[in-house]
């Protein structure tokens, strides 16, 4: 297990990647021999069971892709069983506090460092490669967490010192929600908190990630230029509609 995507972020170096949410695995195909550096899965805002993400691991995996998933919770058991399909990694919701860091970091790594239960899959080679898993596991498995309520926000140096988190990543809309402005992402109170927790997360040398929701170039520049170094790029689903309308728009005119 080789994490090429926690690799590049150490150095600080920018990493694009981008959701799949529909759950499709010739869209994730596509999507992954498009060259992006990782693909997370969205368990928490789309359809997607578990059943249905090993063939997107196996996909995303075959084509060089570091596969993530999204969880739908801060839990531990479902935790390991994305790390036993495959996963390199978890973006863990609605983190507000240094122990809830801490919880996702013990639950995707193996004894002294976490809690995870020991078993024979995917990951592991269905038991033929599990030295070799175990001892890399660990160090190579990727913990980002995000800050997308005011709690968070509040609690952003506390969360950064818990140790096994390698980045940050601020979800606006929900965040928004908390500070009682809801979806208006320019709102001084927003920017105000976006602004301590990246302040914060530069310091710390941690990974700082942001959702492009449209796909947009320009915005991701912009990103880039703010600081952000692990971007998601739209969603297969909005990727999909975008070009779509966008294509019907223009021979119809």
């Amino acid at each position: 297990m080789k994490n090429l995507v926690k690799e590049k972020l150490k150095k600080g170096k920018v990493s694009i990647g981008s959701w799949i949410q529909l759950g499709n695995p010739t869209i994730a195909e596509i999507m992954a021999k498009s060259g992006f550096d990782w693909l997370a899965i969205d368990m928490e805002h789309s359809s997607i069971c578990l059943h249905e993400i090993e063939p997107l691991i196996q996909i995303i995996e075959a084509n060089s892709v570091v596969p993530l998933v999204r969880l739908s919770s801060n839990d531990p058991i479902l935790t390991k069983r994305i790390m036993d399909i495959g996963a390199y990694g978890i973006i863990v919701p609605m983190v507000n506090s240094r122990e809830e860091a801490e919880k996702a970091v013990k639950s995707i790594k193996y004894s002294p460092e976490g809690t995870r239960g020991v078993g024979l899959y995917r990951a592991q080679d269905f038991g033929s490669s599990f030295e070799e898993y175990r001892n890399t596991a660990n160090q190579e498995s990727l913990v980002i967490v995000q800050i997308e309520h005011k709690d968070g926000v509040d609690n952003i140096e506390e969360i950064i010192e818990a140790s096994g988190v390698d980045g940050v990543f601020i979800g606006p809309y929900d965040l928004s929600c908390s500070l009682g402005v809801s979806g208006q992402l320019e709102h001084p109170l927003v920017e105000k908190a976006c602004q301590r927790v990246i302040q914060a997360v530069k310091k710390s040398g941690l990974a700082l990630g942001i959702h492009v929701v449209s796909p947009s170039i320009e915005e991701v520049r912009q990103r880039q230029q703010e600081g952000y170094n692990f971007i998601a790029y739209s969603t297969d689903a909005i990727i999909l509609d975008r070009h779509c309308r966008d294509f019907i728009q223009k021979i119809k005119k």
